[in-house]
């Protein structure tokens, strides 16, 4: 398999398992606060990756690292932790679709990012493809905006912490990316959790945990799980795509969010906590442009020329 359809598949791994978290993360805030469940999101995480790198013998990788690379690695888990905590907060204000639609000004940060500090080159046909994907989200957009214009300061409160998490993501993920060519996926992420769930130790209600009853345990194992297999494709998808095309299918995260909240809804499951919102003409128009730019925008490259396979550390 090509490096075209490796970074598809990883990337599509992503968007899935982010498209439907936010309904995982709204029905936490029954029994646990975003802090206490973000740590432990990084620890179930943390502990996996690292019982798996030391019964495979893969740590000895740490023993080559710069001062400059831990510093990154640091960095790289406080800008994490940051998204991780802020996102959840934003769902006090906003609903799950709104809040994965506003997150999506973060694969802009990341494309810009990446075209500043990697130097990666886009086509004038991508170009505009990001072009188009930034239509089609104000599309989609829009009659939510409309919607809220007088409805107070609550929706402001949920777009200006959503804003910020998705600045920290894509700080985080340009790190995560420079580190690459050192330490494997795998090294990166247990790094990335393990500085995320010691910052946020001190700020834990541990006493939390002993009172989650056996559902309330399926939701957060779900969002701890949703979390390594969402990195850990997030981080494989950027060993094999520039960083701007990974973001590109990042941006479709949303229509996943309004359709599976609009399934829960209809399947009427948890009434009382997720409520959909009725898509407009505009909206589904805007669906139509983000698919249709995503698509394009993959499928150039694999016209256009076919990648070699790259080595990528274990």
């Amino acid at each position: 398999m090509n490096n075209n359809k490796l970074g598809l598949l990883y990337s599509s791994i992503t968007l899935l398992f982010w498209g439907i978290l936010p309904i995982a993360l709204k029905l936490s805030e029954r029994f646990i606060d975003a802090t206490s469940l973000s740590w432990f999101r990084f620890f179930i995480a943390f502990i996996i990756i690292f019982a798996i790198q030391l019964t495979s013998k893969n740590l000895h990788q740490f023993r080559k690292i710069t001062k400059i690379e831990v510093i990154k690695l640091f960095f790289a888990g406080v800008f994490l932790t940051l998204n991780y905590v802020t996102f959840v907060l934003t769902l006090k204000y906003l609903s799950p679709g709104e809040a994965q639609l506003n997150f999506q000004v973060a694969p802009f940060f990341l494309t810009f990012g990446s075209l500043l500090f990697f130097k990666e080159r886009l086509s004038a046909i991508q170009l505009s493809c990001l072009f188009t994907l930034a239509i089609g989200i104000i599309l989609f957009f829009y009659p939510n905006i409309s919607g809220h214009v007088h409805t107070g300061n609550k929706v402001l409160i949920g777009v200006i912490i959503i804003e910020f998490s998705a600045l920290s993501w894509a700080c985080y993920t340009l790190l995560q990316k420079s580190l690459m060519a050192t330490l494997s996926t795998s090294n990166v992420l247990l790094c990335v959790f393990g500085v995320g769930m010691v910052l946020l130790t001190p700020l834990t209600d541990f006493s939390r945990l002993s009172t989650l009853t056996s559902f309330d345990w399926s939701i957060a194992l779900f969002c701890a799980f949703n979390t390594l297999i969402a990195y850990s494709a997030l981080a494989k998808a950027l060993v094999y795509w520039p960083a701007a095309q990974v973001s590109a299918v990042v941006a479709v995260a949303p229509v996943i969010s309004f359709i599976s909240t609009a399934y829960v809804v209809v399947m009427g499951w948890w009434p009382n906590t997720i409520k959909a919102h009725p898509l407009s003409s505009l909206s589904i128009l805007g669906i139509i442009v983000i698919v249709g730019s995503v698509a394009t925008m993959q499928l150039l490259p694999h016209l256009l020329k076919k990648n070699k396979p790259v080595k990528q550390l274990i």
